[in-house]
């Protein structure tokens, strides 16, 4: 299971957009992985499981189901990889599709989703030396996590996807099947 760094929080200023690799590289990536290539199966989970963590987080407000999310996720992307057609999309909309699908679906199994405070907590970057930051820092993740959970299961999918993630409209509407 997937237990995101200690240093990185699920979305805010740490939170970047995959660009590791150039296209070439990551197209040669995925061709490897397509081969059944277990070390390009690797770097591919590698370079994209914290932003599917991210989306999973942000859409579900809950750590432990965007844990599950992105197991599912990735199982089901590389049992169904053959399947990928870079014509049709970029491989990152073809796996955020899948997890979004993912999210959706434990959101209707989980009709309220509860976020802790202690999981929250524990998700912060190490201690400051000043608790007042600690404490303004921790207003600041409730009030975004309390805004989010206002607003509707859609909106939420599109704001995690456009400001946490950073994808074009294009890319959001593709995700969220809108094109």
């Amino acid at each position: 299971m997937y237990n995101p760094p200690e240093n990185r929080v699920p979305f805010g200023r740490n939170a970047t957009r995959v660009n590791n690799q150039s296209d070439v590289e990551l197209a040669t990536l995925i061709v490897r992985a397509q081969r059944n290539d277990q070390v390009a199966c690797a770097a591919l989970y590698e370079q994209f499981v914290q932003p599917v963590f991210r989306l999973a987080f942000g859409v579900l407000l809950d750590a432990k189901d965007a844990e599950e999310v992105v197991q599912d996720s990735f199982v089901y992307a590389f049992r169904t990889l053959a399947t990928f057609d870079p014509r049709r999309s970029a491989f990152r909309t073809w796996l955020y599709t899948i997890a979004m699908s993912r999210c959706r679906n434990k959101r209707r199994r989980k009709w309220l989703p509860t976020i802790h405070l202690a999981e929250i907590i524990e998700m912060l970057p190490g201690t400051d030396p000043h608790p007042e930051h600690l404490l303004e820092r921790q207003g600041i993740r409730e009030a975004v996590l309390d805004a989010m959970k206002q607003l509707s299961p859609k909106l939420r999918e599109a704001v995690v996807l456009r400001y946490f993630d950073g994808l074009t409209y294009r890319e959001m509407a593709e995700v969220l099947s809108c094109a």
